[in-house]
């Protein structure tokens, strides 16, 4: 544990983000039983999957683009990070997927506090713009309130009736990321408790651009 610890302090100060996936946590990966023989494979293709998620970010077109200036933008010189992919289908996809994202059950850390987010949103052709904002405003609302946020958006018709949610959130100095103690929900309600909450805004009319409002909720940290 002490040399681990040792060289996880050893590369601070040589990357611009770290993300850490204790040994223990391997075991919510899979649903298969972990033994000492396949526990190096699954740590492996949890790191896989980090890289490609970030990868696939900068890559794949979407409708609203996101490129490696964005990833630096959030990721260099950063610290701590947290990296999270959430996929999930049915009646409150928007939601789970975005939980999942925002809290990884394979980290110690959330985007609670977060300073640096970028957020990517991606489902089928015929994704609701209602489900897009849900998982938009729980990211929001996980990050700090002066955090800056990056937001794009892709169609991937793979996806059928699931949607994916990426979330990579840095700047974490006064949050040094441990993971809350509570579900993300029961997170949330404390948060709201301690700030009291801004009316909702008026529904935009329906002649509108309708994505105006997702831009909306990040102007202020650009």
């Amino acid at each position: 544990m002490m040399q681990a610890e040792k060289g996880i302090e050893e590369l601070r100060t040589r990357v611009d983000s770290l993300v850490i996936i204790p040994n223990e946590r391997l075991k919510f990966a899979t649903d298969q039983k972990i033994t000492f023989a396949n526990a190096f494979e699954i740590a492996d293709d949890v790191l896989r999957q980090a890289v490609q998620s970030i990868s696939d970010l900068i890559k794949n077109t979407g409708f609203i683009n996101l490129d490696f200036a964005d990833v630096t933008a959030v990721m260099q010189n950063a610290g701590m990070a947290h990296m999270g992919v959430g996929r999930a289908g049915g009646k409150n996809k928007a939601e789970d997927a975005a939980k999942m994202a925002i809290s990884s059950p394979l980290l110690e850390t959330s985007i609670n506090g977060a300073k640096g987010v970028l957020v990517n949103v991606t489902g089928s052709m015929d994704i609701g713009l209602e489900e897009v904002e849900i998982a938009a405003n729980l990211v929001q609302q996980a990050a700090h309130p002066d955090a800056l946020i990056i937001f794009g958006a892709a169609f991937d018709d793979t996806l059928e009736d699931e949607i994916r949610v990426t979330v990579i959130a840095t700047g974490f100095e006064e949050v040094e990321g441990a993971m809350p103690n509570k579900p993300f929900s029961a997170a949330a309600e404390k948060k709201a408790e301690a700030q009291p909450q801004a009316p909702a805004p008026p529904a935009a009319p329906a002649e509108e651009d309708p994505f105006e409002d997702i831009f909306k909720i990040f102007n202020r940290g650009k």
